[in-house]
């Protein structure tokens, strides 16, 4: 289950860096302000994949699917797509935890 995480978190730090240019030219936000919030968006993304085995990084998985959701405010693709990434990562957790239960 972990590695599913992982790769999901990691690509969602990859639309969160296709979503700047998409803030700038589709939504009108100003560069900078743009890529700090992508920017923040795949620190975050990419700190929650490196402390995934810890107790921290499930929390910062779920705060990373809260960000994806929110970046949605900034252009309007990412609330499909941070819609997108929550369903797998739910669905991910869900099956995970069935699985290691029947083990």
């Amino acid at each position: 289950m972990t590695r599913v995480l992982m790769i999901t978190l990691v690509l969602e730090a990859i639309v969160f860096g296709l979503a700047v240019p998409g803030m700038v030219t589709v939504s009108g936000i100003a560069l900078p302000l743009a890529l700090g919030l992508g920017g923040a968006a795949i620190l975050l993304a990419l700190v929650a994949a490196a402390t995934l085995r810890s107790g921290l990084g499930f929390a910062l998985g779920w705060l990373t699917q809260l960000a994806a959701l929110a970046l949605g405010f900034a252009t309007s693709t990412m609330f499909f797509m941070g819609g997108v990434f929550a369903v797998l990562w739910i669905a991910t957790v869900v099956l995970g935890r069935r699985i290691d239960a029947a083990r």
